[in-house]
């Protein structure tokens, strides 16, 4: 006979942000970790970024698990920003498995180029901030793993804020965890979602973990205390077409960033619009409009 599932979700506090954007400091969004557990065991779904975040976290999971054993932890996607903890959750439990798909885990490697590791996410959070050595996920060779009689299913949905990104569906609770393709009261980024195509993508992933008709649904970046609700999927694509909406009408990158603070005045971590904003509309592109 399965155990009941039951879910918890821990809200990473907010790391400040080493450089300055438009003369103004700024701090990173806050990261959705979501502990899924039954009467002896648990599955982790994404890290925070930094040590004492990811410290932060286990001793959450020990107080809200207690005496449960955390046998897995799911990477939905590949920015550093989901997994960098790998390395202290390990150290908590030994035998942790940390899985994601083929296509994250080529990802994740990419992040640890010294291009992007060293040019932006050291530079970001300098001074040991990030664990060493960073431990990557081993990829599945099916998308489904199970823990106590539960299927736990990776669904790859595409191009969300990045490449080859994927959710955890837990079809016995109805829950869709869904990383970074579902912001929760978050400016969502658009770094990477640079083209109407890939914001189209993006929108197309929504409504494939609406298909699955869940009852509750996690984002991945998300306000500390708000409900996991299917508002969220209706929220993150308003925000898309917004944005899409923005860009058409902006003739600069500024004009941008200030139609959707405008639009969008109290969700947490404006620095995304920016670089959104630059990815979308960048100078010599500007430069033609006017």
């Amino acid at each position: 006979m399965s155990s009941i599932l039951q879910a918890d979700v821990y809200v990473s506090s907010r790391l400040p942000i080493a450089i300055k954007r438009l003369g103004e400091t700024s701090s990173f969004s806050p990261i959705s970790c979501t502990l899924i557990h039954g009467d002896e065991g648990a599955v982790l779904v994404d890290t925070p970024i930094s040590i004492s975040q990811t410290e932060d976290l286990v001793s959450w999971i020990k107080r809200t698990a207690p005496g449960k054993e955390l046998r897995y932890v799911y990477i939905t996607h590949g920015h550093g920003d989901h997994w960098f903890g790998i390395t202290i959750l390990r150290k908590h439990w030994p035998n942790l498995r940390a899985l994601a798909t083929p296509g994250t885990v080529e990802h994740m490697k990419e992040q640890l180029q010294p291009g992007i590791l060293k040019g932006t996410w050291l530079t970001l959070f300098p001074g040991n901030q990030i664990p060493q050595p960073l431990e990557l996920a081993e990829p599945m060779d099916e998308p489904v793993f199970k823990l106590e009689g539960h299927a736990f299913r990776a669904i790859e949905v595409g191009h969300t804020d990045t490449y080859n990104t994927t959710v955890l569906h837990v079809p016995s609770i109805r829950l869709v965890v869904a990383g970074d393709a579902v912001y929760g009261d978050v400016h969502q980024f658009f770094g990477e979602a640079n083209t109407s195509e890939k914001r189209n993508e993006w929108l197309r992933a929504l409504d494939t973990i609406e298909a699955l008709d869940p009852h509750t649904v996690i984002a991945g970046h998300k306000r500390a205390g708000t409900v996991d609700g299917l508002f969220n999927l209706q929220k993150t694509r308003q925000y898309i077409l917004d944005f899409e909406d923005a860009v058409r009408s902006a003739s600069n990158w500024k004009e941008l960033v200030g139609d959707i603070q405008r639009r969008y005045p109290n969700r947490i971590n404006p620095h995304a619009i920016l670089r959104g904003a630059l990815a979308a509309i960048p100078e010599a592109k500007a430069s033609s409009k006017v």
